[in-house]
C-alpha cells in the first residue's frame, strides 16, 4: 500500500534523478554483459515505465528531451561526416538510400496485402514504415572511431534520402484522406520542401559564419548551434515533413564551420551523449508494452510480419550495395546494423495511420499495427545495436581501419604563448593540425624575463587559458613557464632540450614604426632551431575560413620537412572542409599530388607557376575569408631565394587584413646544432 502510493514518481526532481541513475549504471552493467549500452537504456525505460514496474511517469520532460535527443542523433551523424569523403561517396549513398527505400517497400507491400490482408493504402503506408531508419546505433560506430568509413558514409547519406521519401509517402497518404492529395498538393509540398531546404543550405551558413566571426564565447556559440538546429527542424515541420530531416540538413551545412577537433564539437557531442540521447532512448523504452504479446495472436502476427519484413528488406538492401562496391561481409554487416533501427519516421507513420478514421468507423492502421510498431522499434533497436557493435569490433580486429603510417605520427608540438588575444587562435590551430587519436600531448610555454614579476603573473593566466581549451577537447597539454634573461634563448633551449619537431607562435606585434616586423626574438629562433616553425596571424576564426591558398618555392620537395607541411595543411583543409589551392612549380606540385593520394581526400586545385614569389599576384584574388599559407625557407637551404627576405614586408603591405600562416619547414641538422 505504501509503495503503491509512492509510484509512479511524478516529482521532476526524482524523475531526473532516476534518469541520471540509468544513464550512469546501464553502461556499467551492459559493458560487463558485453552488450551495447543503448540496449540497456531502452530496456531500462521498459522496466521502469508505465508498462513495466510503473516506477516513473512518462511526463512531458521525456517528450521534450526525447525529441531533442532524436534531433541530436541525426544532427551529430551529419556533423561528424567528412564532407570530402561524403562527396566521393555520394553515388553509394544515393544507391543505399534508394535501395533501403525500395526493397522494404516492395516486400512489405506484398506481405501486408497477402499475409495481413490489408487494403492498398494501408499496405503502402505500413510498407513505408519498414523503409525508414534512424541512426540510433551511430554513437556505437563513433565510439569505435569508424565514423569516416565508406560504408558508414553510405548509410548516413542514405538516411536523408530514405527518410525524405518515406515522409513524402506519409504526407501523400494523409492528404488522400483529407481530400488534399491531388496533383497540386504534391507540387505545392515539393515546392515547400525545396524552398525550406534552400534556406537551410544557403542562408544558415552565412548566418553561422557571421556569428562565429563576431562571438567567441563558448557558451553563446553552443546555444547558437542549438538554436540553428531547432530552427531547421521547425522549418522542416512547417513543410509537412518530420523535424529529423531539418536537423540532419542543418548538421550538414554547419559541418564545415565546426571542426571535429574543436572545443565546440566536443561540447556538442558531450551534452548530447550525456543527457539528450539517453533521455530519448529511455523514453522509447517507456512506450513499449510487452503485454501485447499476450493479448492474442493478432498482435503477434502483425508484429512478426513487420519485424521479419523490415529486417529482410534492410539486409537485402545492404547486400546489394555491398556487392556493388565490393565490400567485405563486415562492412555489409555494419551497413545492415546502422540502417536497421527505426524510431522517428516509423512512429510518425504509425500515429498518422492510426488517427485516420475510415468511412466504416475503423482506423486505417488498427491497434495491432500500433502495438506491432512499438515491438518493431524494440526489436530493430536491439538488433541494430548488437550487429553494429559486433561488426565494428570485427572491422577493427581485421585491420580495415588501421591508420596509414605517417611521417608526423610521432611529432611533438610546442606552442609559444605571449599575446593574450592569440591564445585561443594558436590553440585552435594546434588542435586542428594535430593527428587524430594521437597519444602525444601538446606543450605550451611562456618565456618571461626572470626579473619581471608582473609578466610572470600574466604568463600564468595565458597557460591556464590554454590548459582549459585543451581540457575541453580531452587533449593532454603540458604547460611550462620558463624564466630567462633572453626570450629567444628561452624558446630555443626549450625546443632543443625536449626535441620538439614543430613550434607554433604568433606574429610579432609591432609597437613602433621603426620596430622590426619580426621583432628581436623570431630571427634568433629561426636561425637556432631545426624544427618546423609556424608563425600565425589569424584575423578571422579558423572555422570560418572558406579557401586556403598555399604558395611555396621551387625545390621545396627537397627540404627535410616537405612531407610535414603537406600533411598538416591537408589535414587542416579536411578539418575545415574547405578548398585548398596550391600555387607553385610543377615539379613540386607532382610530389604534393603523390603525397595527397595517401591522405584523407581534400578538395584540391593546382596552379602552376615558376616557383618564385607569388605574393603580389595572389593579393588580387585572396578574399577576407581566405587563409594564405606561405611556405618559406631558411637562408642556406636548397629552396631559399633572396626574395624570401622581403616576405614580411610584403605581407604587411599587401595583406594587412588577411589571415596568414608563415611556415619554415624542418631543416637538416648540421654540426653545432644550427640549421645553416
Amino acid at each position: 500500500m505504501i509503495f503503491s502510493s509512492m509510484f509512479p514518481v511524478t516529482d521532476p526532481t526524482w524523475i531526473f534523478l532516476g534518469v541520471l541513475c540509468i544513464v550512469l549504471f546501464a553502461p556499467l552493467l551492459f559493458n560487463k554483459l558485453r552488450m551495447p549500452h543503448i540496449i540497456g537504456m531502452i530496456l531500462a525505460g521498459l522496466l521502469i515505465g508505465p508498462n513495466g514496474l510503473n516506477i516513473l511517469e512518462r511526463d512531458s520532460s521525456f517528450e521534450l528531451f526525447g525529441k531533442v535527443g532524436l534531433y541530436y542523433i541525426m544532427f551529430l551523424a551529419s556533423l561528424e561526416v567528412n564532407m570530402q569523403e561524403m562527396k566521393q561517396s555520394r553515388n553509394g549513398a544515393l544507391l543505399m538510400g534508394l535501395a533501403v527505400f525500395a526493397i522494404p517497400i516492395i516486400l512489405g507491400f506484398f506481405a501486408n496485402n497477402f499475409i495481413l490482408e490489408y487494403d492498398f493504402i494501408a499496405s503502402l503506408l505500413l510498407a513505408s514504415m519498414y523503409a525508414s531508419y534512424t541512426l540510433i546505433s551511430y554513437p556505437i560506430v563513433a565510439r569505435y572511431g569508424l565514423s569516416r568509413l565508406r560504408c558508414v558514409n553510405f548509410v548516413v547519406g542514405g538516411a536523408m534520402i530514405t527518410d525524405t521519401l518515406t515522409l513524402f509517402v506519409l504526407a501523400i497518404v494523409a492528404g488522400t484522406f483529407t481530400g488534399e492529395a491531388d496533383a497540386w498538393f504534391v507540387v505545392f509540398m515539393l515546392l515547400k520542401l525545396l524552398a525550406i531546404a534552400a534556406i537551410i543550405i544557403f542562408v544558415f551558413p552565412k548566418i553561422a559564419r557571421y556569428f562565429f566571426r563576431n562571438y567567441n564565447d563558448s557558451v553563446i556559440q553552443y546555444i547558437f548551434v542549438m538554436a540553428m538546429l531547432f530552427l531547421g527542424a521547425g522549418m522542416m515541420e512547417l513543410a509537412g515533413m518530420e523535424g529529423i530531416l531539418g536537423a540532419f540538413i542543418t548538421g550538414l551545412v554547419l559541418n564545415p564551420l565546426i571542426p571535429h577537433s574543436s572545443p565546440l564539437m566536443r561540447r556538442i557531442d558531450f551534452v548530447g551523449n550525456a543527457i539528450f540521447i539517453p533521455y530519448f532512448l529511455i523514453g522509447v523504452g517507456m512506450m513499449i508494452d510487452i503485454r501485447v504479446l499476450f493479448n492474442g495472436g493478432g498482435s503477434l502476427l502483425v508484429a512478426g510480419v513487420m519485424i521479419a519484413t523490415a529486417l529482410t528488406g534492410k539486409w537485402l538492401a545492404s547486400l546489394l550495395v555491398a556487392r556493388r562496391y565490393r565490400m567485405t561481409w563486415n562492412e555489409q554487416g555494419l551497413m545492415f546494423g546502422l540502417s536497421t533501427s527505426q524510431a522517428a519516421a516509423t512512429l510518425a507513420a504509425a500515429f498518422v495511420g492510426h488517427g485516420i478514421i475510415l468511412d466504416d468507423g475503423s482506423r486505417l492502421l488498427n491497434d495491432d499495427v500500433l502495438n506491432g510498431t512499438i515491438l518493431l522499434i524494440l526489436a530493430t533497436c536491439i538488433v541494430s545495436s548488437i550487429i553494429s557493435d559486433r561488426a565494428s569490433r570485427k572491422l577493427i580486429v581485421s585491420g580495415a581501419v588501421l591508420n596509414k603510417p605517417s611521417g608526423t605520427s610521432s611529432k611533438k608540438t610546442l606552442i609559444a604563448l605571449a599575446n593574450p588575444g592569440m591564445v585561443d587562435k594558436l590553440m585552435d590551430l594546434a588542435l586542428l593540425v594535430r593527428k587524430e587519436n594521437s597519444t602525444i600531448p601538446l606543450s605550451a610555454i611562456t618565456v618571461v624575463l626572470d626579473e619581471d614579476e608582473a609578466q610572470q603573473a600574466g604568463a600564468t593566466k595565458l597557460l591556464d587559458n590554454a590548459a582549459n581549451i585543451a581540457a575541453s577537447v580531452n587533449v593532454p597539454l603540458l604547460t611550462k613557464m620558463r624564466l630567462t634573461t633572453n626570450l629567444a634563448h628561452g624558446i630555443v633551449h626549450e625546443v632543443k632540450e625536449n626535441d620538439y619537431r614543430e613550434l607554433i607562435l604568433g606574429f610579432h606585434k609591432r609597437e613602433t614604426a621603426n620596430d622590426s616586423f619580426l621583432g628581436n626574438v623570431l630571427p634568433e629562433v629561426l636561425n637556432a632551431v631545426d624544427c618546423q616553425v609556424v608563425m600565425a596571424r589569424m584575423n578571422i576564426p579558423l572555422n570560418t575560413v572558406r579557401t586556403i591558398h598555399i604558395t611555396f618555392p621551387a625545390k621545396a620537395e627537397y627540404e627535410a620537412g616537405f612531407a610535414y607541411w603537406v600533411e598538416e595543411t591537408a589535414r587542416m583543409a579536411s578539418g575545415l572542409d574547405c578548398r585548398i589551392m596550391y600555387h607553385g612549380h610543377p615539379d613540386t606540385m607532382n610530389k604534393i599530388k603523390e603525397l595527397l593520394k595517401e591522405l584523407s581526400p581534400v578538395d584540391a586545385q593546382f596552379f602552376e607557376t615558376d616557383g618564385g614569389n607569388d605574393l603580389k599576384r595572389l593579393s588580387k584574388i585572396i578574399k577576407e575569408d581566405h587563409l594564405l599559407i606561405v611556405v618559406s625557407a631558411r637562408r642556406g637551404s636548397i629552396s631559399f631565394r633572396p626574395s624570401h627576405d622581403h616576405i614580411f614586408v610584403q605581407l604587411q603591405r599587401d595583406y594587412p587584413n588577411t589571415s596568414v600562416l608563415l611556415i619554415y619547414p624542418n631543416g637538416y641538422k648540421v654540426e653545432g646544432g644550427e640549421t645553416h
